[in-house]
């Protein structure tokens, strides 16, 4: 018998024992190591997705393990290899997936949410959703790279390049990770964010950053790019505060990258977008690609995963780690430890 976090809930987890299927044709059994706890989970905690999430259910989709069995007729796997998980199950019968869309399937499986995730001892999963990790990267850090894997296909998807002015409105977690991608693709980058203690982690990183509460935002770009405006901007908040700025630092022909999930609809300035001929794009998950080049960029150093590490708590204390991302505060990223049930220990 293992265990798992399971979601029974609104604002209720427990971790309760589960039973490990044996992996079937194609699949593997896994041993999740650490897994995150990210901005979907907190929306599937707070009861805000319980018409797509089945209690109780199994949380998790940032994950980071090793091999334990492997199915019939998987061959290019072995027990103990260290692999993370790109957490989608598409159909490849729908209009997107035709059009070589799969991680944006009209029926797509996101496991972690719309089936059992990572938050357990043992984890069956096929074995198309496995990518490699380097045996030399520590597994806590690798349980970074599905975000960092977002935060790829968001650069990729608003054309970042070498030069361009990029203004991230939102300094969590995948805000940092977007602007240590656009950085590292050669752009300028500015944070825009209210929490000190996300501000001073990001100057750590040697990221530049500002304060809303403190500046005018639009008229701190217009110092910094000139009557030019920003080139790219990420909204990346949640917030309709973070819609306006997004769009107000953009210059002519600027592109909008939506990435932050918005519950509700929101107020835009269509006549900023006509005046300008700004572009919106949609960022949405990853693909394979996206992962492969996430597993290098934390591998190398390019995201200092270990930096973004808050903590790490075992699996009786996911619900106080979830209360605590709750709150705001002092907190990036918690793992929760899935090796062992008993220990925690502080990044």
């Amino acid at each position: 018998m293992t265990l798992a976090v399971r979601y029974t809930s609104a604002r209720t987890l427990d971790t309760a024992p589960a039973t490990a299927s044996e992996p079937g044709p194609g699949e593997v059994e896994l041993a999740p190591a650490y897994v995150g706890i990210c901005g979907t989970d907190l929306h599937i905690f707070h009861g805000d997705m319980d018409a797509r999430v089945a209690a109780p259910a199994v949380l998790g989709h940032e994950m980071a393990g090793r091999i334990v069995r492997v199915g019939p007729g998987v061959e290019e796997w072995h027990p103990d290899d260290a692999v993370t998980v790109m957490p989608l199950r598409w159909d490849d019968t729908c209009p997107a997936c035709r059009a070589g869309h799969q991680h944006i399937c009209q029926h797509l499986d996101f496991i972690g949410i719309d089936s059992p995730g990572a938050m357990q001892q043992r984890w069956t999963v096929p074995a198309s959703t496995l990518i490699r990790l380097p045996a030399t990267l520590p597994l806590d850090q690798a349980a970074l790279v599905e975000p960092t894997a977002v935060a790829v296909h968001d650069v990729g998807r608003a054309a970042v390049k070498d030069g361009e002015k990029v203004v991230v409105v939102g300094g969590g977690p995948v805000g940092i990770l977007i602007a240590l991608v656009a950085r590292a693709v050669g752009a300028e980058v500015r944070v825009v964010e209210l929490n000190a203690h996300r501000r001073l982690l990001a100057e750590e990183l040697g990221l530049s950053t500002w304060d809303p509460a403190a500046a005018d935002i639009t008229e701190l770009v217009q110092q910094w790019a000139g009557e030019a405006g920003a080139d790219v901007a990420f909204e990346v908040s949640g917030a309709a505060g973070g819609v306006d700025t997004a769009v107000d630092v953009l210059g002519v022909r600027g592109r909008l990258c939506l990435v932050a999930i918005h519950p509700r609809p929101r107020e835009i300035n269509l006549h900023r977008f006509f005046w300008r001929e700004l572009t919106l794009v949609g960022a949405r998950l990853y693909d394979r690609s996206d992962f492969e080049r996430a597993v290098a960029l934390v591998a190398d150093g390019t995201i200092p995963a270990q930096r973004l590490i808050t903590k790490i708590v075992p699996m009786t204390e996911a619900p106080a780690a979830f209360e605590a991302l709750e709150s705001g505060g002092d907190v990036m990223k918690i793992l929760v430890d899935c090796t062992d049930d008993t220990q925690g220990a502080t990044a």
